[in-house]
């Protein structure tokens, strides 16, 4: 039942507890990682960035001071420059004329290009170092470039000195990292989970087998007690049900005393009442009206007998003195005689038991036949109480799928379907206007239960009114036939 409700019943709170805590730590870790690795291409590429500017503004300054005047000169000088240039192996060193064409590249395969790029434009145009980043238009390799000018002694700009290098290894470090930062961000997702089940099933777990005893209490398990795990609020609301239970099941234990009490008190006087209007009634000496009057006395004083007995019935089950004397039953038999010691006495009131026999044989259960009978008679005469206007009760049985059904048929008013999930509960009267003690059906149940079978309420839907009540046995199983 536990797991149950914990699927069911507290399933929101576990939805919404686990919605509020992961996705919101979710979203948090996707925007660090984001930021992480935003930060981390900034920092890298300006790393990149600030060191080949660094280098350019040096190397421009060193190689100006060394330009002479014709462009043949200052052609021989940046040739000479990039022979000797050292860092051939991971930067490019480019000279670029004042049209934006290389002239010179350490690389060989990019001269005579126009890269016609940001920072070419910045250094002849602006006479400022300029940066880029991008990709090369003939490979799509990402690549970075810091262009410097080189200005004449007289103040012209006669080129710029420009290094490209490759963002390829750049590119994968800033993907390193960025794995490690979601490694890292999964890490703490699968922790925030972790921890977030564990305070679940701190929480839900007590508050679930809390809601199992609440409705073993509501289902008449008063005085059960739960154990006290956590001295929280749970705690509080555990001792709360506890002692929530304990009243319960005393008052219960003072209302099955009291109406034991009663009920047995009533019994001789009711047996006296009950003898002395039988007695008059064969007094000859007694005229018409009195006879009427005793009649009407007979009767009320069987009405009242027989609820007393229900209400004795009643108590022997709240108090553990209910017992069954289980043998092997022929269902169908026991239904017949009850249907014929019942039947006479409904036709004296107008009313009409329809029997249809089985067609083949109806297998055997273990049960108490006596018990099965009343439970037939009960059924019955709430039938006849209900559906004395149309003047019929039908009765079926059979057996399916390991079960022996029993159903019984009436043609009065039915019960409204607010009605039907309480009129099994223990003196609940409905809007009916029948008087009784209201726990009939309740012992019928509790009986039916007791033989591991079902007690079904249901109005009739082939367009008739009535209700049709279906008794559920088990069938004997081979294993019991052994015994």
């Amino acid at each position: 039942m536990g797991k149950i409700l914990g699927k069911t019943h507290l399933r929101g709170l576990k939805s919404r507890w686990l919605r509020s805590g992961i996705l919101l730590t979710i979203a948090i870790v996707i925007l660090f990682t984001l930021a992480f690795s935003l930060g981390a291409r900034s920092y890298y590429y300006s790393a990149v960035r600030t060191g080949m500017t660094a280098k350019a503004q040096s190397a421009s300054n060193f190689f100006t001071g060394y330009i002479s005047r014709t462009y043949s000169q200052y052609y021989q000088s940046a040739y000479r420059y990039t022979e000797s240039f050292e860092d051939k192996d991971r930067l490019e060193l480019q000279f670029i004329n004042t049209r934006g064409i290389v002239e010179v590249s350490s690389y060989g395969i990019s001269a005579g290009t126009q890269p016609d790029s940001p920072d070419v434009r910045t250094a002849l145009s602006e006479r400022q170092i300029g940066s880029w980043h991008g990709r090369r238009s003939a490979t799509g390799e990402p690549i970075m470039a810091v262009s410097a000018p080189l200005i004449s002694p007289d103040g012209a700009v006669i080129g710029a000195m420009r290094y490209v290098t490759s963002l390829r290894l750049v590119n994968r470090q800033i993907a390193v990292v960025s794995a490690v930062a979601a490694g890292v961000g999964l890490l703490v997702i699968l922790a925030v989970i972790l921890c977030n089940l564990y305070i679940i099933r701190t929480v839900t777990e007590p508050l679930v087998e809390l809601t199992a005893l609440a409705r073993r209490i509501s289902e008449g398990s008063y005085g059960i007690q739960a154990q006290k795990k956590y001295d929280d609020e749970i705690g509080d609301l555990t001792d709360a049900i506890n002692e929530m239970s304990a009243k319960i099941g005393e008052s219960e234990r003072t209302q099955t005393q009291f109406i034991s009490t009663v009920s047995h008190e009533l019994r001789t006087p009711l047996t006296a009442i009950t003898g002395w209007a039988e007695t008059l009634a064969y007094d000859d000496s007694i005229d018409q009206d009195a006879q009427r009057g005793i009649a009407i006395i007979s009767k009320e004083s069987g009405r009242l007998t027989k609820m007393v007995e229900e209400l004795l019935e009643f108590t022997r089950i709240q108090d553990g003195r209910f017992n069954l004397n289980v043998e092997t039953l022929d269902v169908a038999s026991e239904l017949e005689e009850a249907i014929y010691t019942y039947g006479n006495l409904m036709k004296q009131e107008g009313m009409n038991v329809e029997y249809t026999p089985p067609e083949e044989d109806i297998p055997p259960v273990l049960g108490d036949g006596s018990r099965l009978k009343q439970v037939f008679l009960n059924i019955m005469d709430n039938a006849a109480k209900y559906g004395r206007a149309a003047g019929r009760i039908l009765v079926t049985i059979g057996s399916a799928g390991g079960w022996v059904i029993v159903r019984f048929r009436d043609f009065g008013p039915g019960i409204p379907p607010e009605e039907l999930p309480f009129v099994k509960k223990k003196f609940y009267k409905g809007s009916g206007k029948e008087r009784g003690s209201g726990i009939g059906l309740s012992v019928c149940d509790e009986i039916v239960t007791r033989h591991k079978g079902t007690l079904e309420l249901a109005n009739a839907t082939d367009g008739r009114s009535g209700l049709i009540v279906t008794v559920m046995l088990p069938v004997m199983k081979e294993e019991d036939l052994k015994i």
